[in-house]
């Protein structure tokens, strides 16, 4: 029997688009409750590990165009969760620094992705597979 590539069972993207739309909604109440939305909490995941770091680079890590980064960074700026300056070796260059009241938000935030990957009730094996998965199809999406 040949398969029909326009139905929406065959698309490999619809549930990956679906999967995200669910998985934001459920992180969705476990960020109002210390203050961000589900972009501005990736962006802090990255200021987290890395402190400070260009815009540029930024956007580049969590494939977010400059027209949807600046008003997250804006909005974490104006909470005091992290602060935005030239770079000293190049003015061109725009840097995004952690401030001491987002890195104490982290402890707030350690458990979230627990508590969220609790709700998809898939085993340990099966996360890694489908992140090892996802994250070497993005790859290979950006050589493209």
């Amino acid at each position: 029997m040949k398969r029909d590539p326009l139905k929406l069972k065959e698309q490999i993207c619809f549930p990956m688009y679906a999967c995200s739309r669910e998985m934001i909604k459920k992180y969705r109440p476990h960020l109002e409750a210390i203050g961000l939305t589900y972009t501005q909490y990736i962006a802090m995941i990255v200021l987290w590990e890395a402190e400070s770091i260009s815009v540029k680079e930024l956007g580049r890590e969590l494939f977010l165009d400059s027209g949807t980064l600046t008003p997250v960074l804006k909005s974490l700026e104006s909470k005091g969760l992290i602060t935005r300056h030239r770079s000293s070796e190049d003015e061109r260059v725009l840097i995004a620094s952690i401030t001491d009241s987002g890195m104490e938000l982290r402890e707030r935030a350690e458990g979230i992705p627990a508590m969220v990957c609790g709700c998809a009730r898939l085993s340990p094996e099966e996360r890694d597979t489908l992140r090892t998965l996802l994250n070497k199809l993005l790859g290979r999406a950006e050589e493209e």
